[in-house]
């Protein structure tokens, strides 16, 4: 059988693999212990960022072509400047009633679907995924969960069971079932259709070991799978299907999320659907920890009766001022229209290169999320990462093997960091 890989190990460092430790990543290792990853052979000791840059400990500058945390750019002065300004004002929990924190919502739900029209705020896309399993449950009365073979949703007990990127070492839960990612390749017909059929399959399974099923989980991108973001649409049929069973559609948008696709605000919009949940995370604050679940009012309102969320630091002041100045931000620097141009060109310089050198499998995505499926499995991925890393790129991996170059960069990313992005790749492939 084909070795799958962890999601934490991709790309990772290896102590052991170290001819000395370096006296920083030695106390790392003491204080923090080993199960704090870090990247690459030799780790990066990085000191300051701005915009798509990022400078180590040297004064090097690498161009930042993995983070999609700070969405808008590394340390944006308006989205600095916000925190600050908020920071030295008030902040404390939503038991009080804050005119920053209602004008945030508000704005951030006019950018979904008149139907989605509740937004719980929480601090992390985990604790995201979490409370929608939990609403999920108290909606449909089931606890039973399809998501795609290498998802990743989170890191708490309940979200990691529902994890398979984590790999052999966290088993799913007896109430989790997995269908492959809608890959075109693998049933080049109507692939919403056969999508639709492997969830209809695992929703049946589910039944059939008297397990009631609650809801569908997707990443709107399957980035985790290796990135799948077409066909548009393929989606559909599947939460037609969600919907017949007594199910719900959880929509994960921490990836695809504040217009990284370049042609909607959320995936699940190229998709023609309107989930009945969506989770939010960490793009939300540009770095500021930040999350949320937005919802289907008679969803929230069913699961409120019952107990309600609270979070103390979750929707406080200054997380709501960081969370507008990102929204300003894209808006007035029309950062979804710059990943669609953006994106356009990327992916077709790597089609170029692709012609050019048989490792590469096949180039996917939308807008600035990109994946690069090479042929090799995770060595050869990794030979590619780390060349890049020494031509001061930075990128990472994804997929069940490992295989996959992942591309996603902050949205202020311009076709002229794309071309360095090519340029790297190029002299990588030559000269790996």
């Amino acid at each position: 059988m084909e070795e799958r890989h962890s999601i934490l190990g991709m790309s990772a460092f290896d102590a052991r693999e170290a001819e000395a430790l370096d006296p920083l990543v030695a106390r790392r290792l003491r204080v923090l212990g080993a199960g704090s990853p870090l990247f690459y052979r030799t780790p990066i000791h990085m000191q300051r960022a701005e915009g798509v840059w990022m400078y180590d400990a040297e004064g090097t500058r690498y161009l930042d072509c993995y983070n999609n945390v700070p969405s808008v750019g590394h340390c944006h002065p308006h989205v600095v400047e916000a925190i600050a300004r908020q920071a030295a004002t008030l902040n404390t929990h939503t038991r009080y009633i804050d005119e920053g924190v209602l004008n945030y919502a508000e704005q951030l739900l006019a950018t979904f679907p008149d139907a989605l029209r509740n937004i719980a705020f929480t601090c992390t896309g985990s604790e995201s995924s979490d409370l929608a399993l939990r609403i999920a449950r108290k909606a449909t009365g089931g606890s039973g969960f399809v998501v795609t073979e290498t998802a990743y949703h989170g890191n708490t007990s309940a979200v990691s069971e529902i994890s398979p990127a984590y790999g052999a070492d966290v088993p799913l839960g007896l109430h989790v079932r997995t269908v492959p990612p809608p890959d075109s390749r693998a049933h080049p017909g109507d692939v919403g259709a056969w999508f639709a059929a492997n969830v209809e399959a695992a929703i049946a399974d589910l039944q059939r070991h008297s397990v009631r099923f609650a809801a569908l989980m997707v990443d709107t991108v399957f980035s985790s799978d290796g990135v799948f973001a077409d066909p548009a649409g393929a989606l559909a049929p599947a939460a037609a299907s969600v919907r017949a069973a007594g199910g719900v559609v959880i929509a994960d948008e921490v990836q695809p999320g504040f217009g990284r696709t370049g042609e909607a605000m959320w995936g699940f919009v190229r998709h023609g659907i309107t989930p009945d949940l969506v989770v939010l995370g960490k793009p939300m604050g540009n770095g500021f920890p930040m999350g949320a679940v937005v919802a289907r009012p008679e969803i929230f309102e069913s699961f409120s009766r019952g107990s309600g969320y609270f979070n103390t630091f979750a929707g406080n002041p200054v997380a709501a001022a960081a969370g507008l100045a990102v929204l300003e931000v894209l808006q007035r620097d029309a950062l979804m229209e710059n990943a669609r141009i953006t994106g356009i060109h990327l992916r077709r310089g790597l089609a170029a290169l692709a012609a050019r050198h048989d490792v590469i499998a096949e180039v996917r995505g939308v807008g600035l999320y990109v994946g690069v499926e090479l042929h090799g499995g995770a060595a050869a991925a990794r030979a590619v990462v780390e060349g890049m890393r020494a031509r001061q790129v930075l990128i990472g991996t994804a997929g069940p093997r490992g295989n996959v170059l992942k591309l996603r960069p902050p949205l202020c990313f311009k076709p002229t960091h794309a071309d360095m992005v090519l340029t790297a790749l190029g002299e990588t492939l030559e000269h790996p």
